[in-house]
């Protein structure tokens, strides 16, 4: 017999077992078909078949500019929408980052007109969001108090004041060089907001995927209790994550702000809502615990590209809002359908 034929006989030890190279190794061919069964996987899809539908919308969709106009329909909500990601997981939420807008919007608008400049424009408004999440996480992380409950009525509060100090009137008169944070490009049709909005995506998928800080994130929102006693300092994860969605609040309302170049007391109504859906529709678990920050942009793009081509198509605003509402529903009730029908 020869020495082939007693490899062949008596089996080859796992030593001498040689892998074809042509072969995907399994590790790899696992990683490959968790990927591809993933939800920001299937988001994917969706946002490429809602780019298709565009195309056929109307033949000046793929005009560069007007691709360029499609990014303001998502960034600024984009920005809020990384930091209340974080929040969420956390096991927590705010309903008033868009009266946060209102209030520091406001605020911007009160400086402008006393004749202050850019660079302190942008401070108030930075330093507005800063206060207003600070406000909500002393109420839920020292008082206890549910983070639904304290952020429902902040979200009266901090817009009923912008209401008080415009009524019916409004702010206007920006100085010049604030308009480059709405308005300006920073290469041919990229606008500095899309530029913004891609260097926060870095920084947030860095921050929760790839440091200590996120995993107390999910570990607080899996369980906070087990956290607390792993060492984790609950109450201040959770008061940073208020801090940092308040912070990401101003910088959407110096960017809305500038693009519209006026204030009313009515700027960004019903932004949370539409937040909240891009958190959701990007795989984040309402209920804590589990999510990504690459969701988050692929659904980002999703909603823009969506709520874009429903106006290429002259659809009402308030017929927006509806289906807004209806995909919020149906994002949070499909992973429930799924799990009893498997059952």
């Amino acid at each position: 017999m020869s020495l082939s034929d007693t490899a062949r006989t008596q089996g080859a030890t796992p030593a001498t077992q040689r892998r074809d190279p042509r072969q995907i190794p399994d590790r790899l061919t696992t990683r490959g078909q968790r990927v591809l069964k993933s939800w920001e996987a299937l988001l994917l899809l969706v946002g490429i078949a809602i780019f298709v539908a565009n195309c056929f919308a109307s033949p000046y969709f793929l005009s560069p500019w007007s691709l360029s106009d499609a990014t303001f329909n998502f960034t600024e909500k984009a920005m809020i929408a990384f930091a209340m990601a974080l929040l969420i997981i956390s096991g927590e939420i705010d309903l008033s980052v868009a009266a946060i807008i209102a209030l520091a919007s406001t605020a911007m608008g009160a400086a402008a007109t006393a004749g202050f400049g850019t660079p302190v424009l942008v401070g108030i408004g930075l330093g507005t969001g800063l206060l207003c999440g600070a406000f909500n996480g002393v109420l839920v992380t020292r008082l206890g108090l549910p983070s639904i409950v304290v952020t429902i009525g902040t979200m009266s509060l901090f817009r009923g004041l912008s209401y008080i100090v415009l009524g019916d009137g409004a702010y206007r008169g920006y100085p010049d060089g604030f308009a480059f944070f709405g308005q300006g490009y920073v290469f041919w049709v990229v606008s500095f907001e899309f530029v913004l909005f891609a260097v926060l995506a870095v920084i947030f998928t860095v921050l929760l995927h790839k440091t200590n800080f996120g995993r107390a994130v999910f570990s607080v929102g899996n369980n906070a209790t087990a956290a607390l006693f792993s060492g984790i300092r609950v109450p201040r994860v959770k008061m940073i994550l208020f801090l940092l969605t308040g912070l990401m609040s101003g910088v959407a309302a110096i960017c809305l702000t500038s693009r519209l170049g006026s204030t009313r007391p009515s700027i960004g109504l019903g932004m949370e809502l539409e937040v909240v859906t891009m958190v959701v529709l990007g795989g984040v678990s309402i209920l804590g615990g589990s999510g990504s920050i690459p969701g988050i942009v692929i659904a980002a793009f999703v909603l823009g590209l969506l709520t874009f081509g429903l106006g290429l198509l002259n659809v009402p605003g308030i017929v927006i809002s509806i289906f807004t509402g209806a995909l919020l529903i149906g994002v949070i009730a499909l992973p429930r359908l799924i799990a009893k029908g498997r059952r």
